[in-house]
């Protein structure tokens, strides 16, 4: 196509039932591996898959009830593709390992270590897994408060936190090389501050890292209906993908594949 390297596409499938886009579509497994697998066929590179809502406001689940919605959809997908790429969003140990020895590739921490002290020693425990560390505060319940929302420096405090945190799961004995950096769009965030995130995106890049944003359908974007925002996400992979985003975190697999498709063409560089 051309120099500039196309972000990798992660698909979304929630299997909870309160998810703010999709919540109750795809709590049953059957349902799930069918989204899942057409999302792979329509331009996903890899399936991020979680079974906790972690949407403003949502309360914590049990690591069983997790464990429980996770392995089945795990299993299946893996049965049907052995080699397709599944992260889990996840906080929890416990939860990590479980998907891990089940098959799961990347453990996506929105809470980037914060969250379970046990997190970085698990993910340890599997030399070939990869490990997104999201910047947030708080926690879903709390983090849109106001508390958590004022930074003397937003994308200083972020850098400080991405090296802070990748030196725990490096100290922790995780290759470096399996770290992905995630600002954390809408985690503790206004919205002008997430399009600060987006258009600093540059500014992230002195780990070294790959950089993860999930912006899809997300309300910063306007209006109140989540899936009506697939145009407004539309306009922001555009901006990613010019700016060489490495991995886009996106519901609606299909239009992502032709807006980085376009948005590359009309690119040749930053």
């Amino acid at each position: 196509l051309m120099s500039l390297p196309l972000p990798r596409i992660a698909g979304i499938l929630n299997l909870t039932a309160d998810s703010f886009s999709d919540g109750g579509k795809y709590t049953d497994t059957a349902a799930a591996v069918r989204h899942g697998m057409a999302m792979l066929e329509n331009g996903a590179d890899l399936l991020d898959i979680g079974a906790e809502s972690t949407r403003p406001g949502a309360a914590e689940i049990p690591a069983e009830t997790e464990i429980d919605a996770l392995l089945p959809v795990i299993t299946e997908l893996k049965r049907k593709l052995p080699d397709c790429v599944i992260s889990i969003d996840t906080r929890k140990a416990v939860v990590a390992d479980a998907v891990l020895k089940c098959g799961a590739d990347i453990i996506n921490d929105v809470s980037g270590l914060q969250f379970d002290p046990a997190m970085a020693d698990a993910v340890a425990q599997y030399p070939a897994a990869g490990l997104v560390l999201m910047h947030s505060r708080g926690t879903p319940e709390t983090m849109q408060q106001e508390q958590n929302l004022i930074y003397r420096d937003l994308i200083g405090e972020i850098n400080g936190f991405f090296a802070e945190q990748t030196g725990k799961a490096e100290a922790a004995g995780i290759n470096r090389k399996q770290i992905m950096l995630d600002p954390g769009i809408g985690f503790a965030k206004t919205a002008e501050q997430n399009f600060e995130l987006i258009r600093q995106l540059d500014a992230f890049r002195i780990h070294g890292l790959p950089l993860w944003y999930g912006v899809s359908r997300k309300s910063f974007l306007g209006g109140n209906d989540p899936a009506a925002r697939d145009f407004s996400t539309a306009g922001v992979l555009a901006v990613l993908t010019l700016k060489q985003a490495d991995i886009l975190r996106v519901h609606n697999t299909a239009a992502a594949r032709d807006v980085i498709r376009a948005a590359a063409q009309c690119g040749g560089g930053k």
